[in-house]
């Protein structure tokens, strides 16, 4: 080794000498994780700079933690559910309170900007809040009709699962870690948790936070680790899965919870399309385009990789999108003048590198962006847009998951709805137009989970009332909503009988009691019962 390799490192012009994170706060949250099976550091992707030493869990480890869960959890689905509901809106108060220590660590791990870490946090707030308030509407009992008024009382009850086992991803560290929880905790089940390795710390503190609000400590424990080994291990042990993530894994998981016969919902990837019809608001139409393709630098599920714009507004609208591209301004800073942060990993750069070579390569046109920004930092992409894009090239219908989207032009609605129904996948799309009625009616055309008129994605994405997941490829079952939660849930039924038997009884024949079966049928149908 040369002499001058063997100097030690200068923090103050090298970012990789020293911890990004205070170590006394790394050691309090290593101690929340189930790890007994070495460590594995973590990085800032924005610099580079080392962040914590973290603990790795085993098989057995997640084995073990899922046995304390599932005790706990006896004991958790007991608590009467007002109990439960006040701690999520305690909690709604200690995320808003610690709003910048939890930005700061969303920045510090994924390497997002500022204003896309906050909406992390509103997104946890409104979660919170919703399941809170309306906890007694979504789970209590609930009376049905019974086969026979009066006489039969039916009703049906929400049993929780048991534990669930989520696996969220490192895109949004602090709201896909702890949104697909909450409802499960609410609804009277325990939580195993295996954040994504490259964005652990975020999940812990919020974590440590539920706790603070009142959350019994083994009602939700964290493993740390790998896919294959963590994720497999507590695939294979959990009564229930909430997975965010790639197709490609999502149908593994998939696979291995249809094997076992227990339930799954799965947030996966999607092509988002976004039409701009021809009365459309332009100015508002770029500047909703610039959030929509963007945000976390492109590395959003619900982001748009497609645009499809009408004739007559078409070059009106790209000289107005590519000047606000080329103004955005990309920083390793953590302030709130960055627009757009760095990828997360030398993979996703590899990937946004490898799809826009192969287009320009095609002869695909590059109109803003179109190359890496090492000067800023080591996993930085300049914002992307391209024209000219083909069935031929790798970027036309596989997942970017990054900044980059092609823009094409239309004359027919139908076609530029046909076009973007097209593909696998069905997450999320959206539509712009003047006329609000008119962008609905589109909206409604097109085969997506969500849809948002004159919005890329915040309208749904924060409208906790409502559904959110995708069709065909894109997923299975929904977070947000009613759906969010009774996805936890076994529903049960309990009828009680009154004064007579549904069975011929008190002398008649079963032949009778057919016959003044069909009377009472037809009777309750001229009634117009259900």
């Amino acid at each position: 080794m040369s002499e001058q390799t063997s100097i030690p490192a200068d923090p103050e012009l090298d970012p990789t000498a020293s911890y990004a994170t205070d170590q006394t706060v790394i050691r309090r949250l290593s101690g929340l994780l189930r790890a007994t099976a070495g460590t594995r550091t973590s990085y800032a992707p924005a610099t580079g700079q080392p962040i914590a030493d973290l603990p790795v869990s085993s098989e057995d480890d997640v084995i073990r933690a899922v046995r304390v869960a599932r005790k706990t959890q006896q004991t958790w689905r007991r608590v009467p559910l007002a109990e439960r509901a006040a701690i999520l809106l305690r909690y709604h108060d200690l995320v808003l309170d610690h709003r910048h220590e939890l930005v700061d660590l969303i920045i510090r791990e994924s390497g997002k900007a500022r204003k896309q870490a906050f909406e992390e946090l509103a997104h946890v707030a409104l979660t919170a809040r919703y399941y809170g308030r309306k906890a007694q509407e979504l789970l209590e009992p609930q009376r049905k009709l019974g086969i026979f008024p009066v006489l039969t009382r039916a009703e049906e009850r929400f049993v929780p699962k048991g534990v669930v086992g989520i696996i969220s991803p490192w895109n949004y560290p602090l709201t896909m870690a702890i949104s697909d929880g909450l409802p499960a905790i609410l609804a009277g089940n325990t939580v195993v948790h295996k954040p994504d390795s490259q964005t652990p710390l975020t999940a812990l503190r919020a974590i440590e936070l539920l706790y603070e609000a009142g959350l019994p400590r083994d009602a939700w424990l964290a493993v740390n680790g790998d896919g294959p080994t963590v994720g497999g291990a507590l695939i294979q042990n959990a009564d229930y899965i909430c997975f965010t993530g790639s197709t490609r894994t999502g149908r593994l998981v998939a696979k291995q919870c249809g094997e076992r016969l227990i339930g799954c919902s799965l947030e996966l990837g999607g092509k988002n399309p976004m039409l701009v019809l021809r009365d459309a608001d332009i100015n508002r139409a770029a500047e909703g385009a610039i959030r929509a393709c963007f945000a976390n630098a492109g590395q959003l599920c619900v982001s748009m990789e497609r645009l499809y714009v009408a004739d007559q507004v078409y070059d009106a609208f790209v000289t107005a999108f590519v000047d606000r591209v080329k103004k955005i301004r990309l920083s390793a800073g953590t302030g709130w003048d960055v627009d757009m942060g760095s990828l997360i990993s030398k993979a996703q750069l590899e990937t946004v590198t490898r799809h826009v070579e192969d287009a320009r390569s095609q002869g695909a046109t590059v109109l803003a962006g179109g190359k890496p920004r090492p000067d800023i930092g080591p996993l930085f992409y300049e914002p992307t847009v391209l024209s000219g894009v083909t069935p031929a090239m790798e970027c036309f219908d596989n997942e970017t998951f990054g900044p980059v989207v092609s823009i094409y032009r239309f004359s027919d609605e139908s076609e530029a709805i046909q076009r973007a129904n097209e593909g696998e996948y069905g997450l999320n799309a959206s539509v712009w137009s003047r006329d609000g009625r008119r962008g609905r009616a589109v909206a409604a055309q097109l085969m997506a989970g969500t849809v948002n008129v004159n919005e890329g994605y915040g309208a749904t994405f924060g409208s906790i009332d409502t559904p959110m997941g995708g069709m065909r490829s894109s997923g299975l079952g929904r977070r947000q909503g009613v759906e969010g939660i009774r996805r936890y849930v076994e529903p049960q039924a309990i009828a009680t009988q009154r004064l007579i038997p549904i069975a011929a009884s008190h002398g008649l024949s079963d032949e009778k009691f057919a016959e003044l079966m069909t009377g009472a049928l037809r009777v309750l149908k001229k009634i117009g019962r259900p």
